[in-house]
């Protein structure tokens, strides 16, 4: 009868110790994903050449010659049109390639024509926007600029609403032509201050806000 006891006591205490463990090990894990939660820091790199994108309104100034001066939007499909010139493609270029383009352009018309091209409104590409959706109290896509935060864009959209799960919000980054998800704690940041929770971000990125549950 003792024999019996014991050996049931050593299969309790086996038991419990390989709960812990599993228990421990669920803890590991669980403390391993939430450490890898926070995107990874932006590698510094240099400025690059601003380039123009649909939305942008573009000042053309075309030397001695100001009836071919004008301001014009670049339409949806990224081309615009100009006295002498029509339908020219201006979507992922530089201000000065689209000058050089149009003095190409107006050498049929006007003698060594002299153009600059000067952004008065900036958009973008897609490429280089940082997008933000869902519970932001002005959810639109805002222009990258050069050291760009989370706080920076979160301002940029006025904040979050009442029912924003900010600790729940999403960073998708395409990274190596691969989306990859990472998590925001917008709400530390913008409720508590957490300054630890404002992430650089990348042309390109965007931010997905959920509803809160209740």
């Amino acid at each position: 009868m003792r024999a019996s006891i014991t050996s049931a006591m050593r299969r309790a205490v086996r038991r419990f110790a390989i709960l812990g463990l599993g228990l421990a090990a669920t803890a590991i894990m669980a403390g391993c994903a939430s450490h890898g939660d926070a995107p990874p820091p932006a590698a510094q790199a240099e400025a690059a050449d601003y380039l123009i994108g649909p939305g942008d309104t573009l000042q053309i100034f075309v030397w001695r010659n100001p009836d071919l001066s004008t301001s014009v939007p670049v339409r949806p499909d990224g081309r615009i049109s100009i006295p002498l010139v029509e339908d020219i493609d201006c979507a992922g270029k530089t201000p000065t390639q689209l000058a050089r383009d149009i003095e190409v352009k107006l050498k049929k018309f006007v003698t060594d024509p002299v153009v600059t091209v000067i952004v008065s409104n900036f958009v973008g590409p897609f490429t280089q926007q940082v997008r933000v959706v869902g519970e932001a109290s002005e959810p639109k896509a805002i222009p990258y600029r050069d050291n760009m935060s989370a706080l920076d864009a979160m301002i940029a959209t006025g904040g979050l609403t009442p029912y924003a799960a900010g600790d729940r919000a999403t960073l998708v980054r395409t990274v190596n032509g691969r989306q990859q998800s990472y998590r925001l704690r917008l709400g530390d940041l913008l409720k508590d201050g957490d300054m630890s929770a404002n992430v650089q971000l990348q042309p390109g990125d965007v931010i997905i806000i959920p509803q809160s549950y209740f």
